[in-house]
């Protein structure tokens, strides 16, 4: 049986400012080579003397600006020529004034302001919602894909620290007492709170039950030598624990005992305390904060915020489902009344609007001040790579251009020189 070879790896693709620079070094090469020739048999025809002197200013104005688009990125021939290899130098003064042109452009709240004054982002979210499979299929499939690779490709330490310490955070500014309190005594008020009550007194029915050979146990030890002879221990061990299950028992069955009013009248100055005493709200928060600090609590936290983070990616890698179910009915509903209710499209338009700028004030120089930290951990030749695919094929066309206007200068002063 004849064995198939296996397929040869696809060569990568050349990168269209590598394809660029190897066009303008050839016309460079061939320009050397014409002048060449054209020295060599300029004795031949006096019109041999217009190419060599079109080739020789081509040859001139080339490497005039294959120096100067070199030196940008890295030394000509690798020597160290002063004022070359001028980015990879700057790096870090590019760095700053890239973040200070981002601040003083982009994210002053005056600019954000005026550039979210134009949108009309309730509408657009309205129309979309309403009508998701109506959009332009690759914006919407780009739109996904983009967000899925920022999510990916942000910090997850940094991204989920920040995350994760802005909800511990939000979880320490809340006063919680008077919230319990209220619950609490709206529960009382509408006799929410006697169905915890009957369970605690059947816990405790079982509870007693369960354990009643500690009572047994405990009357055996503190009772006398004579008690204990007679067999009176058993019999008061007895009475205990029959009386304390009457009582658990009538506590049951009757909603106005005396001891569940006490244990109501408790509940109800508990729930007051929360409210409007501050000791106990200081307590209350004291207990709150030893629970978020506590290590089970910070699990639960990560845990939320990888929860979050997984589901968000599922839901940009795949709209269609995201749209569906229950979930998609509700906010196809929610389209529809963006599209029509003008007042929550104002309200919901001034929201976004306030959010960035609000963002923009708070966070602009965090992120003024990541982009100049960013650009300064790179090294030279990160810098030099990333700024060269970006607009190195644009420097090679300088290259292309200096070539042919050198070789056309060259070509007219020759032709005057004749003239003349």
């Amino acid at each position: 049986m004849k064995m198939l070879a296996p397929p040869r790896p696809a060569a990568s693709p050349v990168h269209p400012a590598r394809r660029m620079r190897m066009a303008a070094t050839a016309m460079l090469i061939a320009m050397a080579a014409l002048f060449l020739a054209a020295r060599a048999t300029v004795h031949l025809h006096p019109a041999i003397g217009f190419v060599q002197a079109f080739a020789e200013a081509a040859m001139v104005g080339g490497l005039a600006d294959w120096f100067a688009v070199t030196a940008l990125f890295r030394h000509p021939l690798g020597l160290p020529i002063p004022h070359t290899a001028i980015i990879p130098r700057n790096k870090d003064r590019i760095g700053d004034t890239l973040a200070l042109f981002l601040r003083d452009n982009f994210l002053t709240p005056a600019v954000v302001a005026r550039r979210m004054q134009r949108l009309d982002m309730a509408a657009a979210a309205g129309r979309f919602l309403a009508s998701p499979s109506s959009g332009d299929g690759r914006l919407r499939e780009g739109a996904s894909r983009l967000a899925a690779d920022i999510l990916e490709a942000l910090d997850q330490e940094r991204l989920g620290g920040m995350v994760k310490g802005a909800i511990a955070q939000r979880l320490r500014a809340m006063n919680l007492a008077p919230l319990i309190g209220q619950a609490l005594e709206a529960a009382m008020r509408d006799g929410r709170h006697a169905p915890v009550m009957d369970g605690i007194i059947l816990w405790a029915d079982r509870t007693l039950e369960v354990n009643d050979h500690l009572i047994r146990q405990m009357v055996h030890d503190r009772s006398g030598k004579i008690l204990r002879w007679t067999g009176l221990d058993e019999n008061l061990s007895n009475a205990i624990i029959d009386g304390l299950r009457r009582l658990l028992a009538d506590m049951a069955q009757d909603p106005g005992h005396s001891l569940r009013l006490k244990a109501e009248e408790g509940l109800a100055k508990l729930a007051a305390d929360l409210q409007f005493d501050l000791e106990m709200q200081a307590r209350v928060a004291r207990m709150r904060d030893e629970i978020v600090d506590n290590p089970a609590m910070q699990r639960w936290i990560d845990g939320l915020w990888e929860q979050a983070r997984g589901g968000l990616l599922r839901a940009v890698r795949d709209p269609g489902k995201a749209m569906a179910g229950r979930l998609g009915e509700a906010l196809h509903q929610l389209g529809g009344t963006l599209q029509r209710d003008a007042r929550l499209r104002f309200l919901i338009n001034r929201f976004v609007r306030r959010a960035a700028v609000g963002a923009t004030a708070t966070y602009g120089d965090a992120i003024v001040k990541l982009v100049s930290e960013t650009v300064r951990g790179w090294d030279a030749g990160t810098v030099t790579s990333r700024l060269e695919h970006a607009v190195g094929r644009d420097l090679q066309y300088i290259r292309v251009n200096g070539t042919l206007v050198g070789g056309l200068v060259g070509l007219a002063i020759h032709a005057v020189d004749t003239l003349l």
